[in-house]
């Protein structure tokens, strides 16, 4: 595909790191020279440097031939204007990062009346993904597939449980045989596990399951029922904490945020009654033992300083080792200095918003045979899963599994048909119409048929 991307930022940048890798003629806009100059260095694209929602310099970028604008942009008016000339001045797709919480209520209206492809708001899609790792406070990630049908579900054993010096093909028969084990990373190694792998006492395995099925693993694995979220202790009081707060407030729980600034307080006090509001510095110790800390069922660093958050994070550690801890992080940088590091689950906004925008280009990049329908990037990156729906009969239909030539390090973990959710064995096969979830260490797969090894390789 012929791609232009609006905006050399940490998301645009990042997009044109993964679009390179994946074979799409790239054209990069940025109205500074300096920030294109990486990209230009680094990877194979072109650079325009200009405003991106100038019909010329849209020109200049080719816009007449492209196949889809991405404008990610940091002003949401830009990311508009170029999507509307782009319509305007060809038949492309287009896809828009707003933020602004007044243009993301009128989201449906915006897309209709700009004929917009996909709209992305990095703050809310991260809220979304935090209320959801609240609901289940053990896990470290969750991933949903199958509008919700399908959990993947990442969490670390402990030395009490069953599942320690467990050989993974023992896990069905002492467990749920709906339950699957897809990935394992032992000593910071990361595998698709086979029958043979052993499971011990802090190991990383991710699980996929129906999510009717979750407190029955969490039963049967750690001997307990899920703990229960009653209140949580938000550090900054941002758009993340805005969208997270009405959230939970809905679910009936308890919501405490603590933010510097005072004209935000006063916003965050009318938009949100029910949640108390604290005008104070979250990095003050005493303040966040006052507010109850020690106490607290979750705390969720997102300031606007990775630094800061990880450190909050490991503050409210040392104080409440019990509670569910949430830290923002942006810079990929970071990510081997913070592995290691109790701060619990660790969300990227940048991250979200380049797998949204991943999984609608493989979608489109594939009109036929099977669409991409949801794209996670696992592990550090390492692991890709992905949900495919299968349009029509092709070389993987109507196969025994046990039949095919699948890639190694590939998992046909789940198949969700007629809204069944079906745990495969080596005699199921993929028929047309199914959703199948595949989780794998082979990474820009496309269609369901790229899980087949390459016969000439």
């Amino acid at each position: 595909m012929k791609i232009i991307i609006a905006g050399c930022g940490r998301v645009g940048y990042a997009l044109a790191q993964q679009l390179n890798d994946e074979g799409h003629e790239l054209t990069l806009i940025d109205n500074s020279a300096e920030r294109l100059q990486p990209a230009l260095s680094n990877l194979d694209l072109q650079g325009v440097v200009g405003n991106a929602s100038s019909f010329f310099t849209l020109q200049e970028a080719g816009i007449g031939q492209a196949d889809l604008l991405i404008a990610v942009t940091n002003q949401d008016e830009i990311n508009l204007i170029s999507c509307l000339i782009a319509k305007k001045a060809s038949r492309c797709r287009t896809i828009a990062r707003v933020r602004n919480p007044e243009y993301f209520r009128e989201i449906n209206y915006l897309k209709e009346c700009m004929d917009i492809s996909m709209i992305i708001n990095p703050e809310f899609a991260a809220a979304t993904e935090i209320a959801q790792l609240i609901q289940v406070p053990d896990a470290m990630e969750i991933d949903s597939f199958a509008k919700g049908k399908v959990d993947l579900m990442q969490v670390v054993i402990t030395e009490d449980s069953p599942l320690h010096n467990m050989k993974v093909q023992d896990f069905s028969n002492k467990f749920n045989h709906e339950i699957l084990i897809c990935i394992l990373v032992h000593d910071h190694q990361v595998c698709i596990p086979n029958g043979h792998s052993v499971l011990s006492a802090g190991d990383t395995i991710s699980i996929i399951l129906p999510r009717e099925k979750i407190n029955s693993f969490y039963r049967l694995s750690r001997l307990a029922a899920i703990r229960e979220i009653h209140d949580v202790m938000l550090a900054g009081g941002g758009m993340i904490s805005y969208y997270l707060a009405k959230a939970l407030l809905r679910s009936g729980i308890e919501v405490k945020i603590i933010e510097k600034n005072r004209d935000r307080c006063d916003f965050l006090s009318d938009a949100l009654p029910k949640a108390t509001i604290i005008h104070s510095d979250a990095t003050d110790h005493e303040l966040l033992l006052e507010e109850g800390l020690e106490k607290t069922d979750a705390f969720v660093s997102l300031t606007a300083l990775d630094e800061e958050n990880i450190f909050l994070s490991l503050y409210a550690n040392k104080m409440n080792i019990t509670c569910k801890k949430i830290t923002k992080v942006n810079r990929l940088a970071l990510d081997e200095i913070i592995n290691d590091l109790p701060i619990g689950s660790i969300i990227s906004p940048k991250n979200i918003t380049t797998e949204y925008i991943l999984q609608y280009v493989r979608s489109q990049s594939n009109s036929y045979g099977s669409n991409v329908e949801a794209l996670y990037r696992l592990m550090d990156n390492q692991v890709e899963a992905l949900e495919f729906l299968v349009k029509d009969d092709c070389a993987v239909t109507d196969i025994p599994f046990i039949n095919l030539n699948l890639k190694k390090n590939l998992l046909i973990c789940c198949i969700v048909r007629n809204g069944k959710v079906i745990t495969p064995t080596g005699r199921d096969f993929i028929r047309k119409n199914d959703k199948v979830i595949v989780v794998t260490t082979n990474k820009g797969l496309q269609d369901i048929s790229d899980i087949m090894d390459d016969p000439l390789k």
